[in-house]
């Protein structure tokens, strides 16, 4: 029996079939839990499910947060949750109000739904979005929070219901601030993340567009750490209602990945475009993650060998599926 084991037996992971919760379903079912995943597949993908749709473990069930009734069914014997679903940034200057919907209502009826089922431990995934443009470097918790787009303040909402079931109700709540997670399953379309629609058009032998000059900074993270830093939240006792910084603490420009990923391919040939800045753009992300690892975390993943585990997958994914 593993620790998570001795702790939990059955777990919800919200955007189950997402990017993230995929990852994060597998950890958990090799970790010998229960897992009951949830989707309403806007975002998520049956494909990033379908190698583990053996296990006996696993429940997919498609419902969305935002409808209340349906999720309360599937809360019996849930011990912990990990709520990874959310409106992205990329996607939320679309339809602002279903963007609050799902990060704001959705969120508040997860909590409903574990408080009255009695959930030990829920874990929520934020965004480094809600500090808006930080103006202290390197950035850390106690940073002022001042969104700069619909996603962050939506976020930011998240975020205070679940701080306040923590206050009010004494819910055991960690709340995760991701940033710039990496790695194979990314979404890789347009509204995807930078890394994978990068290696995408590089398989495709396409150029690589950058929204700005390149020289925003951003802290990329590998989505094995993230999954890693996840389960030592529901694991660790005694930090109910605190917030986490999720980085790497790596240093590295939009301009610096391109030219990486070209390389990578051996196709410094393909050119590099820049375009207008997309709205609420932050243009430098330097993160302090002291707080995360006072707590013994270590990222077993540097920038270039998860770059190249991502790439890899690109490579074997793109080529056999992308014309």
């Amino acid at each position: 029996m593993t620790k998570l084991q001795e702790k939990f037996k059955r777990a919800i992971v919200t955007g189950g079939a997402g990017f993230i919760g995929s990852h994060l379903v597998e950890e958990l079912l090799q970790q010998g839990l229960e897992v009951i995943s949830f989707d309403d597949y806007s975002g998520g993908k049956h494909e990033n499910l379908e190698h583990l749709k053996d296990n006996p473990n696993l429940t997919e069930v498609t419902c969305d947060v935002t409808d209340f009734d349906a999720l309360s069914p599937h809360f019996d014997g849930v011990d912990v949750v990990f709520h990874q679903a959310c409106s992205k940034n990329t996607v939320c200057m679309k339809n602002p109000a279903r963007d609050l919907a799902v990060n704001g209502e959705g969120t508040l009826n997860m909590l409903h739904q574990a408080k009255a089922h009695g959930v030990k431990k829920f874990v929520h995934a934020s965004t480094g979005s809600v500090y808006g443009e930080p103006f202290l470097f390197p950035s850390n918790e106690s940073h002022p929070l001042n969104p700069v787009s619909y996603y962050g303040v939506s976020k930011l909402c998240g975020e205070k219901y679940v701080r306040l079931f923590s206050d009010l109700y004494g819910m055991d709540t960690v709340i995760l601030r991701y940033y710039h997670v990496f790695g194979p399953r990314q979404e890789y379309s347009d509204v995807g993340g930078v890394v994978s629609i990068f290696g995408r058009r590089a398989v495709q032998g396409k150029p690589l567009i950058i929204y700005g000059d390149g020289t925003q900074l951003r802290s990329f993270t590998y989505v094995h750490d993230v999954v890693r830093i996840n389960l030592l939240a529901a694991m660790r006792d005694g930090i109910s209602g605190q917030a986490y910084n999720c980085a790497s603490g790596v240093k590295v420009t939009i301009q610096e990945l391109a030219e990486a990923v070209l390389k990578y391919f051996g196709r410094e040939d393909l050119e590099i475009q820049y375009q207008d800045w997309k709205p609420g753009d932050i243009k430098k992300f330097d993160v302090d993650n002291s707080k995360l690892k006072a707590l013994g975390f270590e990222f077993y993943y540097d920038f270039e060998a998860g770059l190249h585990k991502t790439l890899d997958w690109s490579k074997s994914f793109f080529s056999s599926t992308i014309n």
